[in-house]
């Protein structure tokens, strides 16, 4: 088995713990990981993206130039990382947030789930993250959803524990809400 992915997005959109909640399953599954966080100069508002590869044998490098797997949280991430993806690869974007026409590669399964939008929903934008992971889960198949709404307990940090509720609900949201372009 073997999966590589790339998040991206703004800074303060939780790429990056994203991509660290994605690594933490794989752990507690027993499968080899790297996360290979890339972020700009910025605190918020800059771009970041992460890569994360799963595998069931040795990972020989954290680096993905290829990806099979990823999801897109604005414009300048489409921008940078469309061109980068395998053919055939499959991409998430965050369609309240990136604009489908700006879709100009043929040869990769598109899919759409209005994260930001859903979190908003929900009462917090901050989960957007979680809506993306809980739409990878479903696309890939990777994971069960349950093994994710398990792991938040450990991934969130104790002082943020009355926000688990809203980040399974948002996981959950972006596991049936995903649909192909």
């Amino acid at each position: 088995m073997f999966f590589d992915c790339i998040m991206a997005g703004f800074g303060g959109q939780g790429i990056l713990s994203a991509g660290m909640i994605l690594a933490q399953l794989a752990v507690r599954k027993d499968l080899n990981v790297t996360w290979w966080p890339s972020y700009g100069a910025e605190q918020r508002g800059g771009t970041a993206n992460c890569t994360v590869i799963i595998s069931d044998e040795e990972i020989g490098s954290p680096i993905v130039s290829k990806p099979s797997y990823g999801f897109i949280m604005n414009r300048p991430s489409l921008d940078k990382f469309q061109p980068r993806f395998k053919e055939g690869a499959n991409v998430i974007l965050d369609t309240s947030l990136v604009d489908t026409d700006l879709i100009n590669r043929n040869d990769i399964n598109f899919y759409g789930v209005k994260a930001t939008e859903i979190a908003n929903k929900l009462g917090n934008t901050k989960v957007a993250n979680m809506v993306m992971i809980g739409s990878l889960l479903a696309i890939s198949n990777l994971f069960e959803l349950k093994d994710a709404e398990d792991v938040l307990y450990y991934a969130i940090p104790k002082k943020y524990h009355s926000l688990l509720p809203i980040n399974r609900e948002a996981l959950k949201s972006g596991y049936t809400e995903v649909a192909k372009l």
